[in-house]
């Protein structure tokens, strides 16, 4: 019976491809409920409150199985993706202690497509866990950076599934052991014109125009079940 289903599908997929159905396969993507972790800013790069006890951590659920530990809000890039970031679980035991230390962290931003079920994780260039803010908008991420050199702060605006920033603009002088906190208040973005506007602490808003662009992502289709 199982081998006439294929034949039948293959037939089908010649005549009408709209209409094979039969091998197709659903995927359920969930996030979990909140739990609250143990956390101390100190050990986290991220970690911008001190004052911080407990960090909100909830799984994301792919078929029934958790690919990833997420925190913080998630912000919905089309119908079927959204972008969200990772918790990390990091063994912070030195050598010679006796069993893992197990603390968490902010880690980088990811992609979850929910046709396909795929979690990509998206390289948000000169990003800096320390300093960087990300403020989404459609499929354009707005935020503080800083680049490899350190001697900069830049206003960064990132796209997804794009290599280059679409924008990167100096905005003032960058001293990593020296700085006020937080770095940057978050960008604000404007639609029409379509505008961003940045701040970095102890200075005047700077404003860009973002002219010309469109998005960029190609979301995946199920290619090993069509």
């Amino acid at each position: 019976m199982l081998s006439r289903t294929i034949w039948v599908c293959a037939v089908l997929a010649l005549a009408a491809p709209q209409a094979c159905w039969c091998a197709a396969k659903v995927h359920t993507v969930a996030l979990g409920s909140v739990r609250h972790e143990p956390y101390s800013a100190a050990g986290d790069p991220a970690g911008a409150q001190k004052e911080e006890k407990l960090l909100n951590v909830r799984p994301l659920v792919v078929d029934g199985k958790v690919r990833e530990w997420t925190t913080g809000d998630v912000h919905e890039v089309t119908e079927r993706s959204f972008a969200v970031r990772r918790a990390v679980r990091l063994n912070d035991s030195l050598p010679g202690d006796r069993g893992a230390k197990w603390v968490w962290q902010r880690g980088p931003w990811v992609l979850v497509d929910r046709g396909s079920g795929k979690v990509t994780a998206l390289h948000l260039p000169d990003f800096d866990p320390a300093v960087s803010t990300v403020i989404w908008f459609r499929d354009y991420a707005a935020y503080c950076g800083v680049k490899a050199s350190g001697k900069h702060l830049y206003a960064v605006v990132a796209q997804v599934a794009a290599r280059r920033p679409l924008m990167a603009k100096k905005l003032q002088a960058w001293d990593a052991a020296n700085h006020e906190s937080p770095v940057c208040a978050p960008a604000v973005w404007q639609r029409d014109p379509l505008k961003v506007t940045f701040q970095a602490s102890g200075a005047d808003p700077v404003s860009f125009d973002l002219v010309g662009t469109s998005a960029v992502l190609v979301e995946d289709g199920d290619n090993e079940n069509e």
